[in-house]
């Protein structure tokens, strides 16, 4: 036992990580898909009400010297659009409806937070300093991503809510380390490709990882038996 009463997880590789991975993907995957596609359907409402019906006026944000730093690579749009699969990775790791359903709660205080931020201080990122109509793909971004809404940047906060609950969860498998880096890597990638492609600034991307892991280290710790099983020990 730990000082708070909880035993331990360990986070040893086990042989079987990779079949108890598999069971976890293929247990309720239908539910699971329709809850995904709900849930995010549900929160574009909500993201696009309060980017077309501002009520207060629109904070441009300001680039800092870091941005200058970030050049703008076009590619980066690729690892941006993967943050819909990405963000599916905790969910799918869940083994009960309950999971489901707590885990689903604490992603949508995350982005009724954000909603929220939105609604009282709307924001926007300065035009970009590149033509980005010209590049493949980024008229049809612009149509259902518009750079208002900037500040905490959701696409940030809600890769590093998964994150973090992916980490937890593949802790509790026990898989190999380098499967954990991967998952961390991946959500630099997306948190640098927010400013890459000019849908932030980094000040977005930092009030966003801000947010994320305030909302995850929050629901990791007052919900620790999500993702385990009877026999974790």
């Amino acid at each position: 036992m730990n000082r708070s009463g909880c035993t331990p997880v360990n986070t040893l590789p086990t042989a079987n990580w990779w079949a108890d991975l598999r069971d976890r993907f293929w247990y309720l995957l239908p539910l699971k898909v329709v809850g995904i596609s709900g849930f995010m359907w549900l929160f574009f409402i909500g993201y696009f009400h309060t980017l077309r019906s501002p009520q207060y006026p629109v904070f441009e944000m300001p680039r800092t010297s870091l941005d200058a730093w970030v050049p703008f690579q076009p590619e980066a749009l690729l690892v941006y659009g993967s943050l819909w699969l990405y963000v599916g990775i905790a969910p799918g790791l869940l083994l009960r409806v309950r999971e489901l359903v707590v885990y689903g709660l604490w992603a949508g205080a995350l982005c009724s937070c954000g909603l929220l931020i939105f609604h009282f201080w709307p924001t926007a990122v300065p035009a970009p300093d590149v033509d980005v109509q010209t590049y493949p793909g980024f008229a049809l971004l612009q149509g259902v991503d518009a750079s208002g809404n900037a500040c905490p940047s959701l696409h940030v906060a809600t890769a590093v809510f998964n994150a973090i609950w992916v980490d937890r969860l593949l802790r509790t498998i026990r898989t190999p380390d380098p499967l954990r880096w991967a998952n961390w890597l991946w959500v630099l990638a997306i948190t640098w490709s927010t400013v890459a492609i000019r849908q932030h600034v980094v000040l977005d991307a930092i009030a966003g990882a801000a947010l994320g892991t305030a909302i995850a280290t929050a629901s990791v710790w007052l919900s620790p038996w999500i993702g385990r099983r009877a026999s974790d020990s």
